[in-house]
């Protein structure tokens, strides 16, 4: 990305062109919480929470997509920009059980928190351990 594109660029617009890299879904609404749940049923689902105005959450994501392989498709990947939907967050919190981190790295399977990371400790390599 060249210097013009950082000065004339929101935040948020730099950052979805960050998530374009790998497949994710956004999560948007609080409605959307359920069919995650649904899904997870059938295959593993991860939520990472993002923060569009933190450097460590940039800088987390960035190696997290760096680090994505192919063999990580099976995990069906949502990505929440928390500082647009707050009340999906606090949701996740009171729903899952995992207190607020951001970044934050959920991985749910048959409905359950299988794993949960944040800050440097989000991997990528987790969703491999969890599609297995």
């Amino acid at each position: 990305m060249g210097l013009f594109d950082k000065m004339f660029k929101s935040e948020r617009d730099v950052a979805k062109e960050e998530i374009k890299r790998v497949p994710w879904n956004e999560l948007t609404s609080l409605s959307q919480l359920d069919e995650i749940e649904a899904e997870s049923e059938k295959q593993p689902v991860a939520i990472l929470k993002h923060s569009t105005r933190c450097g460590i959450s940039r800088m987390v994501l960035k190696q997290f997509e760096n680090d994505y392989k192919e063999e990580y498709r099976n995990v069906k990947l949502y990505f929440l920009d928390l500082l647009n939907h707050r009340d999906v967050s606090n949701e996740i919190t009171s729903r899952f059980k995992v207190q607020h981190e951001s970044p934050q790295l959920l991985i749910l399977s048959n409905g359950e928190v299988v794993h949960h990371s944040s800050h440097q400790d989000i991997q990528a390599e987790s969703l491999g351990a969890a599609g297995n």
